[in-house]
């Protein structure tokens, strides 16, 4: 994997991050719901969470709803969780099985595993319904190492699979045909504070010898991130030397004995890809895991993850990644109160902005990313009421 010159960069960027306003506006909020969580690609699942036919997983984000199931053929299909008779969800479970169809749960309209309409509740109440034209509308689906993303809308992106293509030499030592869930589930958090807080925290490694002491002792000084570069990021900790003074981590050196399926580099170490606008997916040698976050309110945002196990896992490799999903809970923890006291700081009559280090390009190619999409946030100034979405395409065609 080719990195970066990471000075050079970061010295060539904005370091004054985005501007206060840009963590209130309720406008600025409802054009980043529609580009960046509609019109740019989610991470929804693997396909080992859906191995068998009718098996599914439901994702709400941004005002959509959307339903990924295995047909009878063993396809995996994407379709908006809308009944198309009054709109109820057609399926109400977060994961689950359909037997042999799909029955929505408010008046009983049939669907087959496919999408196609298999029947209508008392049908001589309504005209004749075509099975295609009345089916389930479908989603814009692409899969990368066997992970499935959907697009809700039309967008600026390429396809995730091309997108993440440039990771696909790096990443195929982990073998992620083979992954299968945890048993945990899809876990998610609710957090007091604007979405990007959360980027603006995740972003950069600056402030893990301070703020992650366990992340800190497992790492040393051997991480470094890698800026945005065609809608991904790349961040690398190899595990220092010793036994570790934290608990977590020093049994987690301990008892880790990295699978031969990994390079010497990548066994004693994680990585992270992360894929704009706000998701996340990391590799360890004992596991794989994706978390991502997406708005709410102007103020608040919801944290979803999941994590995946190896099928030759014995009980060594087990405790391995019981004890490296605790030094990651422990690291959320204190990200949440990071991202929480960021989010607080844009209220106070002092805050006049922020200054980025050169250790922060993650955070500053991250922002220019955004600028890219919404010029308007090189502006200080907030934009008068109802003119935000005008007064951005005039700069976005400005600078064609």
């Amino acid at each position: 994997m080719t990195r970066h010159d990471n000075s050079a960069f970061a010295k060539d960027r904005d370091r004054s991050g985005l501007p206060k306003w840009s963590f209130f506006s309720k406008e600025l909020l409802e054009a980043e719901k529609d580009l960046l969580f509609r019109r740019h690609w989610q991470i929804v699942c693997h396909i080992s969470d859906i191995p068998e036919p009718g098996d599914f997983v439901t994702f709400d984000i941004a005002g959509e709803r959307a339903l990924v199931i295995r047909d009878r053929e063993g396809e995996v299909r994407a379709f908006h969780n809308l009944c198309r008779h009054r709109g109820s969800r057609v399926v109400a479970e977060e994961t689950g099985r359909c037997r042999s169809a799909i029955i929505c749960p408010f008046h009983g309209w049939v669907y087959n595993l496919d999408g196609t309409l298999r029947g209508a509740s008392q049908p001589k109440s309504l005209p004749d319904l075509d099975p295609e034209e009345w089916s389930l509308k479908t989603i814009e689906m692409d899969t990368w190492q066997g992970f499935i993303f959907v697009r809700f809308q039309p967008g600026p992106q390429r396809p995730i699979s091309e997108i993440l293509a440039r990771h696909d030499a790096e990443v195929s030592q982990y073998r992620l045909d083979t992954i299968a869930p945890s048993g945990a589930g899809f876990w998610t958090e609710h957090i007091d504070a604007n979405w990007k807080c959360v980027r603006d925290v995740d972003n950069e490694g600056y402030h893990v010898p301070m703020a992650h002491p366990g992340l800190h002792d497992l790492y040393g000084n051997g991480y470094h991130d890698e800026p945005f570069h065609d809608g991904t990021s790349r961040s690398f900790g190899s595990f220092r030397e010793g036994q570790g003074r934290h608990w977590s981590v020093r049994h987690y050196k301990s008892i880790l004995e990295a699978p031969s399926r990994l390079d010497e580099d990548h066994a004693g170490a994680w990585l992270y890809i992360g894929i704009f606008p706000n998701f996340v997916i990391g590799f360890y040698p004992d596991s794989v895991m994706f978390y991502q976050e997406y708005p709410t309110s102007v103020g608040t945002c919801l944290q979803r993850s999941a994590t995946y196990r190896y099928p030759d896992e014995d009980r060594r490799l087990r405790l391995a990644r019981y004890l490296s999903g605790r030094i990651d809970r422990i690291t959320s923890d204190e990200d949440t109160q990071l991202i929480e006291w960021t989010w607080e700081a844009a209220f106070s009559s002092g805050y006049d902005g922020i200054i980025l280090s050169d250790l922060e390009i993650g955070v500053q190619s991250y922002h220019d990313e955004l600028r890219r999409h919404f010029p308007i946030l090189r502006s200080t100034e907030e934009p008068p009421e109802g003119t935000l979405l005008a007064r951005n395409a005039a700069l976005l065609q400005e600078a064609k």
